[in-house]
């Protein structure tokens, strides 16, 4: 299983956020020079994420990034859940566009769905804090000022 770079670059834009000085704020330029992701890119992710109430934006020219909620309040199952959008990992997943003839006796989806499941399941006992053990570590690989 592959989740899509989407999820991948919104997993590391929290971590460098909450890898932020307390009381500084993250910004979008920042996060892309350190990932070497667009800019553009990150700014799509950070709107996402800021709809679903886990970053928070401040306009303005000392504005920026910061967390909405604690990092152990971050469900990393809920962030994958919310930029993977579905989990159609073949074409019997789908509702609309499934045109596999052998899908009513077929197997395959059922033991797909049990081992999506259990991943769901493993992600799910993770928070953002988790992801934060290291974070002095982290803030050296990322060059964030600590």
């Amino acid at each position: 299983m592959k989740l899509k770079k989407y999820t991948d670059y919104a997993l590391r834009v929290l971590i460098y956020t909450a890898s932020v000085p307390d009381g500084e704020l993250a910004n979008k330029k920042d996060i892309s020079k350190v990932f070497h992701i667009s800019e553009n890119h990150i700014g799509k992710i950070v709107h996402e994420l800021n709809k679903a109430e886990i970053l928070q934006t401040i306009r303005g020219r000392s504005g920026g990034i910061k967390l909405s909620k604690h990092p152990s309040e971050i469900n990393i199952g809920q962030v994958v859940r919310l930029m993977e959008g579905d989990f159609e990992m073949f074409e019997c997943f789908s509702k609309d566009d499934n045109y596999c003839i052998i899908t009513p006796a077929c197997k395959l989806k059922n033991i797909v769905n049990v081992a999506l499941k259990e991943f769901l399941k493993v992600i799910d006992q993770y928070t953002l804090e988790d992801l934060l053990e290291n974070k002095s570590e982290l803030q050296n690989l990322m060059e964030v000022d600590n």
